[in-house]
């Protein structure tokens, strides 16, 4: 089930939220887990029933092992068997997400022909697999609390983080179900909820879905794009993506706080950074979180001098493109970033600095460019993006999107004009720029949640976005994540 849906929104949520309050309001604090964990299930069956089973299976096994490892008497190789738990979920992951990148490469370098498995990614298991070996980290190191079957499944089930995030850990969220005053009814958060659902499902709807139609016939058609068409595409994806996931993430935020639980934040004005490292720490949080306590630290992180810290950083972001997704793309999108960041660390090193502004502009424009490869099918239509962008292709421009005294100055030095080859109107690059200086200009929506107060003025906006996300709903589109 989508959050941009009215299933979701009019039925869904409403009917869950209802019923779990009802049940905490007399007292049956089980009986309203079970309602939500049933609601979350029946949110995760909606997509594909067929996969039910293995999210239940994926609990029961690492709830087991979780519960063997936090016992601190018992007889067992507890180093063995944390190991046999990781290895048991990336292996259920790699069989569903890498199984045909493996066999495709294999058969590219082997005689023969091995045939491709063609399997169906299993909605969420990205997230729910990098959540429970988490768990089973913690519950190694005496870290995880020994939690009842009940609030495990709670903790990974819970409807509003369970299909793309954030990505949250167990002490964050947990012992927020068991505190007294979350019990009840709470209007100050059903107010700020309300509002960052809101302000979510207007940054998919009328911003990343808008943003869309751009980036899918670019990229359908990379050969023939020219300078400012490869410009207009590459951007476009670049605010895409960033609206459609924080979209998704504000939703799920407020989602859960309807029901009086705080997800962490994933996203705080990520192009607004000024270093990579920078824009690290402000995209996709949770998952930069997950990939320094679990991978980097253990690794070793920067206690074991400088080679193996540039080491370190590299294999993270490698690992990071490859969880992304099953191809050379997302493992070269992955190095990019991982060799941006050891750049910085030299850099650092020597005690440089630059000026604000070209700090910006230098990362801005590296974040766009390798986003490039991370939604082009293959490296080739990825190279031929960047081509264009680059000018190799012409500087040709479009007399449909520029004014008449703009087309009669690129004409006059040669550039001349031509109809676009996507669907592009002087309207859409005028969107484009727009959403571009909005982004830089105004606060995120997690500003505005945490500032939020249930004014009249806030209550107009509530009811002015969430109405024009609504009249626009005809049109569902899935979210981006999705797919990872």
């Amino acid at each position: 089930m989508l959050f941009n849906t009215f299933e979701f929104i009019f039925f869904f949520l409403p009917i869950v939220w209802i019923g779990y309050f009802l049940l905490k309001k007399v007292k049956l604090v089980t009986g309203a887990k079970l309602w939500l964990i049933a609601g979350s299930l029946f949110f995760y069956s909606w997509w594909n029933i067929a996969y039910l089973p293995l999210l239940l299976g994926s609990l029961f096994v690492n709830f087991g092992i979780g519960t063997l490892l936090s016992k601190k008497d018992t007889e067992i190789h507890r180093k063995a068997v944390l190991t046999w738990g990781i290895v048991l979920n990336a292996a259920l992951l790699g069989y569903f997400k890498y199984s045909d990148f493996f066999l495709m490469n294999v058969n590219a370098v082997m005689p023969g022909e091995l045939s491709l498995l063609n399997l169906a990614l299993p909605l969420a298991i990205s997230f729910f697999t990098f959540q429970q070996i988490a768990y089973l980290v913690d519950a190694y190191r005496f870290e995880a609390k020994n939690y009842t079957f009940l609030d495990y499944a709670l903790f990974v089930t819970f409807f509003p983080q369970l299909i793309a995030g954030p990505i949250v850990h167990h002490k964050e969220v947990m012992p927020q179900f068991e505190k007294m005053k979350n019990h009840g009814i709470q209007l100050n958060n059903v107010s700020a909820g309300l509002f960052i659902f809101t302000m979510g499902l207007f940054k998919k709807v009328g911003i990343a879905d808008t943003l869309s139609v751009f980036v899918n016939e670019g990229f359908r058609q990379p050969e023939s794009l020219t300078f400012i068409e490869g410009w207009a595409v590459s951007l476009s994806y670049t605010f895409q993506l960033y609206y459609d996931f924080s979209g998704y993430s504000d939703m799920a935020i407020g989602a859960a706080l309807l029901f009086n639980i705080k997800l962490p934040v994933n996203f705080f004005s990520p192009y607004k950074a000024l270093s990579i490292q920078d824009f690290w720490r402000r995209w996709h949080m949770t998952l930069s979180q997950f990939l320094t306590k679990y991978i980097y630290i253990p690794l070793g992180g920067n206690r074991k001098g400088r080679v193996r810290t540039l080491q370190n950083i590299m294999i993270v972001f490698l690992i990071s493109g490859f969880w992304h997704g099953a191809g050379w793309t997302f493992i070269f999108w992955g190095f990019l970033h991982g060799l941006a960041s050891v750049v910085q660390n030299i850099w650092k090193s020597f005690g440089l600095k630059l000026n604000k502004y070209a700090a910006w502009f230098i990362t801005f424009n590296f974040v766009n460019a390798a986003w490039v490869f991370f939604k082009a099918e293959t490296m080739t239509d990825a190279w031929l993006v960047l081509k264009s962008m680059a000018g190799l292709n012409g500087f040709v421009v479009s007399s449909a999107v520029m004014p008449p005294a703009w087309a009669e100055f690129f004409q006059s030095i040669g550039a001349g004009t031509a109809n676009f080859s996507i669907s592009m109107e002087q309207w859409d690059l005028w969107f484009l720029f727009a959403v571009l200086i909005l982004t830089l200009s105004l606060k995120n929506s997690i500003q505005w949640k945490e500032q939020f107060k249930p004014t009249i003025a806030y209550s107009v906006a509530i009811a002015v976005l969430f109405s024009y996300s609504i009249l626009n709903l005809t049109k569902i589109s899935e979210f981006i994540y999705f797919n990872f």
